[in-house]
């Protein structure tokens, strides 16, 4: 009997040191992104042994690229955040162009993890063409901009200070800030470390803790939860210098005092209902509209629903 406890209890150990091995590779390369990287490869597409070294290691994951397809006249611009990386966006002046409505104020827009200011380009032409000025930002890590570790939106809550303190400083007074799943959970942190003020803030699909974020990408690689999200966000937090456990975007909510509009598509399979709520309920504004989309999921509400989109943010932003 002591014999079989024995070996059941080294083959637990076996297995526990071995998923915490994964964790550590897995943890380390879904946090950084490699200029260098060659494309993907699908499941299909892979070799037995290519499986079995992304099963163990992990892969290294492709530096989001920069297409330019704005339709409507802009600059490129950079600025440096806090820890003195050096971010690039593109920035969109409707003060002088006759074509669309007075201008009203600057959107500050914010993408979502592993994409860059080209995945957000239709919807940053529609906030031009409403009268806005527009500065379309990526993230460290991301398209253009500087570095290789992205955290999820722990020191990304210092790029949303940053841009926010580029727009700052050409005298604008009416900013609103718009961020889609990263980005709107960034924006969420970088309220609650560094008392932002904006006039109003547009959140699309924002986690509500990094652990939930975790479980949402393993959920869509059809990986079990549990230990595995909670094993990554350690290791993560261990690798990276700082405790990811606490990045809790639902608990930030609570600093928002100015208007919101929370959105999010009622078929996302990565963030869901029940942190959108929780996050709704939390939010601190007087002025606060939740919006469910029928026909999304973890996607471009605008791309999916575009005229529902711009009635909605249309009527918000009056």
């Amino acid at each position: 009997m002591n014999k079989w406890l024995k070996r059941i209890g080294l083959t637990l150990l076996a297995l526990f040191l071995l998923l915490n091995v994964m964790s550590i590779f897995q943890a380390y390369k879904l946090s950084h992104f490699y200029a260098d990287a060659p494309k993907l490869k699908k499941p299909g597409e892979m070799g037995a042994v290519e499986k079995a070294s992304a099963i163990f290691f992990g892969v290294k994951y492709p530096k989001s690229k920069v297409e330019d397809s704005l339709l409507v006249p802009h600059e490129t611009v950079s600025f440096k955040t806090e820890d003195s990386l050096k971010l690039e966006g593109w920035y969109l002046d409707s003060q002088n162009d006759d074509t669309v409505k007075p201008h009203i104020g600057t959107v500050i827009m914010f993408h979502g993890h592993g994409s860059s200011r080209s995945g957000i380009i239709k919807e940053a032409e529609a906030f031009y063409e409403m009268g806005w000025n527009v500065l379309m930002v990526d993230f460290r890590a991301h398209g253009n901009s500087e570095g290789s570790l992205s955290t999820v939106g722990y020191f990304e809550s210092k790029d949303v200070k940053a841009a926010y303190s580029y727009i700052q400083s050409k005298k604008e007074k009416n900013i609103v800030l718009w961020g889609i799943s990263l980005g709107a959970s960034s924006v969420l942190k970088a309220m609650n470390d560094y008392g932002l003020k904006p006039s109003k803030i547009i959140l699309e699909m924002p986690f509500g803790t990094l652990l939930h974020a975790a479980e949402g990408r393993l959920r869509i690689m059809h990986l079990p939860a549990e230990p595995l999200a909670a094993l990554l966000v350690f290791w993560g937090s261990v690798e990276q210098g700082y405790w990811a456990f606490t990045n809790k975007p639902w608990d930030y909510a609570s600093k928002v005092n100015c208007p919101v509009l929370l959105q999010w598509g009622i078929n996302d399979q990565r963030v869901t209902e029940e942190e959108t709520m929780h996050i709704f309920k939390n939010l601190a504004s007087h002025q606060k509209i939740l919006i469910k989309y029928v026909h999304c999921g973890h996607e471009s509400l605008y791309k999916k629903e575009p005229a529902k989109w711009n009635k909605t943010v249309g009527d918000f932003l009056k």
